[in-house]
């Protein structure tokens, strides 16, 4: 009834007065309670620890979330899924993991983490080998990989670096005598002829070190590659014949530390991973969401 007041060309400016007062009263009313409430009902904020080359679609995915769920902060924790592994078996806490491998994935299911029947794939990628645009490499490929004046390669315990020995191994340039994961940087090398190569804790400096120049060339993902279009040239993308399946799971993860607001809404947000919103943004950052959960 104020604001029909306030037009009305009879209203006196004691009325005038009556209603700013009321107004700004109702507003610090309203800041008041909004306090209190925020106060009393904080953020629930869940720990989501993801494969280095998840970091791109993943804050893309949390943003998205965040709009209609703004109750959840969702704090993202990006690394090689070893590294990730091993800080959650040492007691960091964490309720979603998000590895680029299998691997990772079995070894804390093995230890009892993975809450029951939430283990599911998301995404394939693949393993490609990158230099700058107009490097005038000789490389064309993996076999070709002992042309390379240096290479930027991640180390065993790192999936892409994983999967990069398990495709040396394929082609036999690795002898195949051990896991893939087992060859160190200095065996790589010298079966490459002894080739320069700059070990890289994870996928991501592996592609920013090409991308700077600091080496020729390197292997990274395909979906590594969005956003450096211009920058980067594809010089193979190596089937999975030689690499295997490049598969993404993810968990729920026994978190003791958690109350039941972070529990519901790390479930919540895992759900939104597997919903069909979440692999339409994957498809448009290059992973492949055809694959069996």
């Amino acid at each position: 009834w104020l604001d029909d007041e306030i037009y009305d060309e009879d209203c006196t400016a004691e009325t005038i007065e009556r209603y700013y007062k009321w107004r700004h009263l109702a507003d610090e009313l309203r800041k008041r309670v909004l306090q209190i409430f925020e106060r009393e009902n904080p953020q629930a904020e869940i720990q989501v620890f993801i494969a280095a080359s998840l970091n791109t679609v993943m804050e893309d995915l949390a943003e998205r979330y965040q709009e209609t769920s703004p109750e959840v902060k969702i704090t993202l924790n990006a690394d090689s899924s070893g590294t990730l592994l091993t800080q959650i078996q040492e007691g960091y806490e964490c309720d979603i993991f998000f590895s680029a491998a299998q691997k990772q994935m079995d070894d804390l299911e093995a230890d009892g983490l993975v809450k029951d029947g939430t283990r599911a794939n998301v995404v394939n990628n693949q393993v490609v080998v990158v230099t700058l645009k107009d490097s005038g490499t000789k490389v064309t490929g993996l076999e070709t990989l002992k042309d390379a004046e240096s290479i930027a390669l991640a180390g065993g315990s790192v999936p892409v670096g994983r999967y990069t020995r398990e495709a040396l191994k394929s082609l036999g340039l690795l002898d195949g005598s051990k896991p893939a994961e087992e060859y160190t940087t200095e065996e790589v090398s010298a079966a490459l002829g002894g080739v320069e190569i700059s070990e890289q804790d994870n996928v991501s400096k592996v592609l920013i070190t090409v991308a700077e120049g600091s080496c020729e060339v390197g292997t990274t993902y395909y979906s590594d590659t969005y956003g450096y279009e211009e920058e980067l040239e594809i010089l193979e993308t190596v089937g999975y014949d030689l690499t295997g399946d490049v598969i993404y799971p993810v968990c729920l993860v026994e978190n003791p530390e958690a109350d039941d607001r972070q529990a519901k809404a790390a479930e919540d947000f895992y759900e939104f991973i597997l919903s069909e919103e979440a692999k339409e943004v994957f498809d448009s950052y290059y992973f492949d969401t055809d694959v069996e959960r």
